[in-house]
Order: structure tokens, then C-alpha cells, then sequence
């Protein structure tokens, strides 16, 4: 039991007290002393029952005080993702202050998980009578008109796509404990893209150190990675080079691919909205905007750059777990 930080500092007090007093009495003796009084004290004993008192005064006051340290850490711990709740027992007068931070995390929590089960509902409303709606346009016999149809259609599906992931990583930014293993979400990520592109025979160099994590839902980064490989299989040439590294306090993502690569004046153009580098190209240009509004949600970035493979560099960096 921690008892009370209160009673701790009257009792560190008092025994720094004690030790002040005895201290102040050998100090008074040898004074004395000096001016040829015979006093009778032993000095030695003295010196170490003020010295004792007074240290164990110094120990039992910081004993209380460093659970403020276990507080702070075990904050971080929660920040950093490497735990859900502060655990532990504190001092009387701060245990409420824990529990009720416990109860604010479990709140926002489920806040969020609720929000995500309502996107999750919403994207599953729209994106089934859209599908049946695409059905039957198929079944049209004017097929100008099935044409225009379902361009429209398409573009509802993209912009629900778009918007639904900027919800999510919205509430999922605002979580506390967020944290995804790089390492894990690229070798995911490669063994799909290896059989969607087992045709092409695609070389993947994936070097990423198993430490390194970053303070993003894994769903999310799932999202980003994957529009970003996904774009690199669609224009490599027989390549792609996936890598990371720490700076400060994010970490980098990298990847290359050994394609045609950007016109450097169309790298920022090809991070907006329904922007193309290639219009002759299939996709809605939604990729690499997705990617861009997902990375700012967790307070980071994504820029593109000529890559040493001859392609594209796009560099990634999201806050370090």
C-alpha cells in the first residue's frame, strides 16, 4: 500500500527535523568547546544519529515523490501505445486523479470504436444499393446511357471510399495507443501484391527493421502503404524497394520503383484530388490524395522524388511509436 503522500512529507519532515536538531546540538558543543567549556557528548555518536535522521528523512520523502516519475512514464506508455491504462498504485492523494484518467481512456475508446462500427455500417448502407444499382445498369440495352450511368456510379463508390477512410483515421488519430509494426503491414501487403501481379514476376526489396513502429492504426497504414505499392506495381518495370528509417521522432517510409517515373513539375499536381500523371491510365487519382489526407490525420507527410532506380520516390514519414 502507498498510503498518503501527505503523511509522508509530515514524516520526512519530522525525521529531517530530528537529524537538524541533533546536528545543531554537536554544532552548539563543540562551540562550546572551543570557548573552554566542558561539555560531555559524544561527537561521533552525534554526527551519525543527525546524519541518519536526516537521510532518512531524504528517502522516505522521495519515496513518495517518485511515483510521480512511475505517473509520467506510465503516461508515456500509454502515448507511445505500449499500454492501454495506467498501471500501478499511488499515493491517496493522486490514485483518483489515475483512476479517473483510466476511465477518460476507456471512454474515449469506445467512443471510438463506436464511430468506427458506425462508419463501417454507413460504408456497407451505401456501397450495397450502389452495387445493385450497378447491376441493373449493366442490364440496360442503351449503352450510351449504361455508359454515363455508371461513370457516375464509380465516382459515388471513390468519393465514399475517400471520405469513409478520412473518417476513420480521424477517429482513429485521436486514439491514444495507436501503434503498427511497419515491418508487418509491408510483408502483408507484398505477399498480396505478389499473387494479384504474379504474372509480371515483380521483385520486391523490402528492408525494414522490425523495430520500427509507427502511432497509426494498422487498418490505416494498411491504407496508405497499399495505395502507394499498388501504384508502384502499376508503373515498376520489374522492381520496387521498400525501406525505413527513424529521424527524430517519426519515421520514414520509403518506396521505389524502377519505372518512367514523375515529371518533377507534376509531383505536388499528382497529390491533389482526381489528379492523374497519366489521364490515359486507369484509376480515379484518388491514391495518393488518400494517402496525403491519411498521413497529415496522424501529423505527417508524403512528397514525391525522383528515385536512384530511375521511377518514383515517394517518402512517407508518420510519427514514430
Amino acid at each position: 500500500m502507498i498510503g498518503s503522500l501527505r503523511a509522508r512529507i509530515i514524516v520526512a519532515s519530522l525525521l529531517w527535523t530530528a537529524g537538524l536538531l541533533a546536528l545543531s546540538h554537536l554544532i552548539f558543543v563543540l562551540i562550546m568547546r572551543l570557548h573552554g567549556h566542558s561539555l560531555r557528548v559524544n561527537a561521533h555518536a552525534m554526527l551519525a544519529f543527525a546524519l541518519f535522521f536526516m537521510a532518512a528523512g531524504l528517502l522516505y520523502g522521495r519515496g513518495g515523490l517518485r511515483r510521480f516519475n512511475t505517473l509520467r512514464d506510465g503516461l508515456a506508455a500509454v502515448r507511445r501505445g505500449e499500454a492501454q491504462r495506467i498501471e500501478g498504485q499511488y499515493p491517496t492523494e493522486v490514485q483518483p486523479l489515475v483512476t479517473e484518467l483510466n476511465a477518460l481512456l476507456e471512454h474515449r475508446e469506445e467512443a471510438v470504436r463506436r464511430a468506427q462500427a458506425k462508419a463501417g455500417d454507413l460504408a456497407h448502407g451505401l456501397k450495397t444499393p450502389l452495387a445493385i444499382v450497378a447491376y441493373e445498369v449493366d442490364r440496360l440495352k442503351d449503352a450510351e446511357g449504361a455508359a454515363a450511368i455508371r461513370d457516375q456510379l464509380d465516382r459515388m463508390r471513390r468519393q465514399i471510399d475517400f471520405h469513409l477512410a478520412h473518417a476513420r483515421a480521424a477517429g482513429s488519430a485521436a486514439t491514444l495507443g495507436a501503434r503498427t509494426s511497419v515491418a508487418e503491414t509491408v510483408d502483408g501487403l507484398i505477399r498480396t501484391l505478389q499473387r494479384i501481379h504474379a504474372d509480371r514476376e515483380l521483385t520486391f526489396d523490402a528492408r525494414i527493421p522490425a523495430a520500427h513502429a509507427v502511432r497509426v492504426q494498422r487498418e490505416d497504414l494498411d491504407e496508405m502503404l497499399g495505395n502507394l505499392l499498388d501504384n508502384a506495381c502499376k508503373w515498376a518495370k520489374s522492381r520496387i524497394a521498400i525501406g525505413s528509417m527513424i529521424s527524430g521522432t517519426r519515421v520514414v517510409i520509403t518506396v521505389d520503383d524502377d519505372g518512367p517515373g514523375i515529371d518533377p513539375a507534376m509531383r505536388e499536381a499528382v497529390l491533389q484530388r482526381g489528379v492523374r500523371a497519366d489521364e490515359a491510365a486507369p484509376g480515379s487519382g484518388l491514391g495518393l490524395a488518400i494517402v496525403r489526407d491519411l498521413a497529415e490525420v496522424y501529423g505527417g507527410g508524403v512528397t514525391l522524388e525522383g528515385s536512384v532506380m530511375g521511377g518514383v520516390a515517394v517518402r512517407l514519414e508518420l510519427p514514430s511509436a
